[in-house]
């Protein structure tokens, strides 16, 4: 388990969507990944959230990934420049549009609270190197999901119920 002893998570609700989680349920979620995922062993790591609207989701997407629509999960791992020693690890940002976290939850049948721990999950981990481009890595990162939403009760994501 990691040595992990102050981190900081900023969210910023950028949006006045119904049913978002508490700072509280972002830090568990966040705190609990890093505890798990070994890689990090820094004693004070820095996150920033973002909850968005689809305006600002759509205009971060296609920005950044030339999409045409907003998506569930943005992630920007933060790289300090050559031969700065930071204090506290920076990971970077997650984005994270309400209005699809919502539909997407309902189309799969999944709790909201379910699915916004599982995107939280999924975009730290895209912070501190995990990626799915490739079938490995997609199993590798798709396990260490599940490890970690089982810590924090919660089922498989990748089961998805029918309706």
């Amino acid at each position: 388990m990691n040595a992990l002893t102050n981190n900081n998570v900023d969210v910023q609700y950028a949006c006045d969507c119904p049913n978002l989680p508490s700072k509280t349920d972002f830090e568990q979620w966040i705190n609990t990944a890093l505890s798990i995922e070994t890689t990090h062993q820094s004693s004070e790591i820095e996150v920033t959230l973002r909850i968005v609207d689809e305006n600002e989701g759509q205009q971060l997407n296609h920005t950044w990934r030339q999409g045409t629509t907003a998506t569930n999960v943005l992630s920007f791992p933060f790289e300090y420049p050559p031969g700065i020693e930071p204090e506290s690890l920076l990971l970077g940002d997650i984005v994270i549009c309400a209005p699809v976290v919502a539909q997407e939850a309902n189309v799969q049948g999944k709790s909201l609270q379910a699915h916004w721990a599982h995107l939280v999950v999924h975009g730290l981990l895209h912070l501190v190197g995990y990626d799915h481009m490739y079938e490995i890595q997609a199993l590798e990162m798709e396990q260490l999901e599940i490890k970690i939403l089982e810590k924090l009760c919660y089922l498989n994501p990748y089961q998805v119920s029918e309706i």
